[in-house]
């Protein structure tokens, strides 16, 4: 196998950009260049994190025989699948205790609701909650989505298994990858980036980050911010 061909710097990739705005000053053009080397180096670390991630060796293979309740019945944990190979499930913050979901799940699920049909051209995607089935297709319905599939963990197994129940019962959320191969159901991924590995004053989001909201947020002066939240509603 050839070895991969030497990367050109970062700062001289920069160097080559002959984007320019009007008005623009010296001194602007100078940080804006020296940012976009930092964007480059960002860029190829993201490549490489991710074929780390793909590189892993199989994880545990699941041997419980989780039902769901779906949206057309009951199924099993094989039939979340389909006729894909890999499976992400989701696991919403939305158990029986609660009187409204997580805003904060809502708000990343209703922009993958858009995304969710070319997702599936590839693998299957599934959001698993602890509500009661009719609960959630009728919060789905509210929220106008059509393409997310819902899933209701009536026992709590999977959620328990898979870190989406706290200790004292409440719901955490969770993203989880797994795969089939020759018969074969493992695990592969999940995110475990939270408040135990955080750094000290920064929110204890995930890498990588896969909120549509923040990617957003995060190219103006303003940030993420600290000091609001999504909401389900918004008066208009």
């Amino acid at each position: 196998m050839p070895a991969p061909a030497a990367l050109t710097p970062a700062d001289e990739l920069a160097r080559n950009s002959t984007v320019r705005f009007p008005n623009e000053s010296a001194d602007y053009r100078r940080a804006r260049e020296s940012l976009l080397a930092a964007e480059i180096d960002l860029r190829r670390h993201i490549e490489r994190v991710a074929e780390q991630r793909r590189a892993l060796p199989p994880g545990g293979e699941i041997t419980k025989a989780y039902r769901f309740d779906g949206e057309r019945g009951s199924a099993s944990f094989a039939d979340l699948f389909g006729d894909k190979q890999t499976l992400i499930v989701y696991t919403y913050m939305f158990g029986p205790q609660r009187q409204r979901p997580c805003s904060m799940c809502t708000s990343l699920l209703s922009a993958w609701e858009g995304e969710a049909l070319d997702v599936e051209q590839r693998v299957a995607l599934a959001v698993v909650a602890r509500s009661p089935i009719d609960r959630l297709v009728a919060f789905k319905a509210e929220r106008g989505w059509r393409n997310l599939k819902l899933y209701s963990d009536v026992t709590g197994e999977f959620s328990r298994d898979h870190h989406a129940v706290t200790p004292e019962g409440g719901d955490d959320a969770g993203l989880h990858v797994f795969t089939r191969r020759d018969g074969r159901i493992r695990h592969f991924w999940s995110g475990e980036m939270g408040s135990a590995n955080a750094d000290a004053g920064q929110d204890p989001r995930g890498a990588p980050d896969l909120m549509p909201l923040w990617t957003i947020l995060d190219v103006t002066p303003e940030g993420r911010g600290t000091d609001w939240y999504p909401k389900l509603e918004y008066g208009r």
